[in-house]
């Protein structure tokens, strides 16, 4: 028995049991230890990895890059601009199609792969505002269009896309852009992508609306100023080709005209009775646009044009107008007019119809063209209804 105060005896291995020493004998109770605490910790750790790998299993979408999007974008329709910024498309080898990851804001790269096919030239929507260097000739006159060295054109490459379906199609070209800025803004605004957007050469800021018309979808081709019977007593206004000028002098007023801004696919005659009753007057401006790859449209208001003849003559995509919509300025017969163009359409195929851009004209064609889609309509742009002779 031992005393208060006193140490415990030693015990010794011999006083033990067989086959137990001091380290081996049983603990008193209420004396046992806790296991290390890098055991527990690591325990811990083995739980924690479970619990996230059966969460992860369990996510409908687990942690995962978002899919790629894929867009097809034309091999031509790199803008040869100042460099442009990480992820920007570059062009193609000639080896054939490539595919180039560009990384898209907030999201993890690679998010996007777009896929460039060597067989499309139409210009890439998203810079479809920016002209193609490869398509302008710098000249006193400002940027020219021209036909790259390949032989691309500015008809081909600033074409606006469309189905290419068969059915009733109608293209609407509505003019007089560039002259009132309100109304300018309005018809850009209002009208569907679709419709073409014709700009006046003696317009103003001509280059910012064209890059809003872009934008917004819109094909655009350029109005070229030709002498009526009565000029000068009426005026088309600067640059006006003439049947008596020399081929020399039309060509400089052409030029003139086609310096006022890019991007467009071709040239619309603003006025011009006499002119384009005129072969040999019609001659030089023909040839002029099958070399830099140009479309015409006649406006279908003189029964004399000779336009159609000398443009095939000479290699130019070329279309005319069934119907002029606004000849009266009033929101019934503009309507009665667009639905002639349906029924004219539905017979032939396709029509086209032309106006300006009056409030009410821009009104009753937004309005209508909404109602004829439903109708089973495709409203296309001019230039899926021209006739190319490069294109037979």
């Amino acid at each position: 028995m031992e005393s208060n105060g006193s140490p415990a005896p030693r015990v010794r291995d011999i006083d033990l049991p067989l086959g137990m020493n001091v380290n081996t004998r049983p603990k008193q109770a209420g004396s046992r230890r806790l296991p290390p605490a890098s055991t527990v910790f690591s325990a811990l750790i083995v739980v924690a990895m479970l619990g996230t790998a059966t969460a992860i299993a369990t996510r409908e979408r687990p942690f995962r890059f978002p899919e790629p999007v894929v867009v097809s974008v034309p091999v031509d329709a790199t803008i040869q601009a100042p460099p442009e910024p990480a992820g920007t498309p570059t062009a193609p080898s000639a080896a054939g199609p490539s595919i180039i990851r560009a990384e898209t804001p907030n999201t993890p790269p690679p998010s996007v792969t777009i896929i460039r096919d060597p067989s499309q030239t139409v210009q890439d929507q998203r810079v479809a505002h920016l002209p193609d260097r490869s398509l302008i000739e710098e000249s006193p006159d400002g940027p020219l269009p021209k036909r790259a060295e390949n032989g691309r054109r500015p008809f081909d490459t600033y074409a606006r896309p469309w189905s290419g379906a068969r059915g009733a199609k109608i293209a609407l070209v509505i003019g007089g852009l560039g002259v009132s800025q309100t109304g300018t803004q309005d018809a850009i605004a209002k009208l569907p992508p679709e419709v073409t957007l014709a700009f006046a050469s003696g317009g103003n800021s001509l280059s910012r609306w064209m890059q809003a018309a872009r934008q917004a979808g819109h094909e655009l081709v350029l109005q070229v100023p030709l002498e009526p019977f009565d000029y000068p007593t009426v005026d088309p206004g600067r640059g006006t080709l003439t049947v008596d000028a020399t081929a020399s002098e039309n060509i400089a007023n052409l030029h003139s005209v086609l310096g006022r801004m890019t991007n467009y696919v071709g040239l619309v005659n603003y006025m011009g009775a006499r002119f384009v009753a005129d072969a040999d007057a019609l001659k030089p401006l023909m040839a002029e646009l099958g070399t830099r790859g140009l479309m015409y449209l006649d406006d279908g208001t003189s029964a004399r044009s000779e336009t159609e003849a000398v443009s095939q003559a000479h290699g130019v995509p070329f279309a005319a107008a069934d119907t002029q919509i606004d000849g009266t300025r009033e929101r019934g017969e503009i309507l009665k007019k667009l639905d002639e163009l349906e029924r004219t359409a539905r017979a032939q195929g396709q029509a086209v119809g032309i106006g300006s851009a009056f409030d009410t004209t821009v009104d009753a064609v937004a309005s209508w063209v909404a109602e004829a889609k439903k109708r089973g309509i495709e409203i296309v742009p001019i230039s899926a209804v021209a006739r190319d002779p490069e294109r037979r």
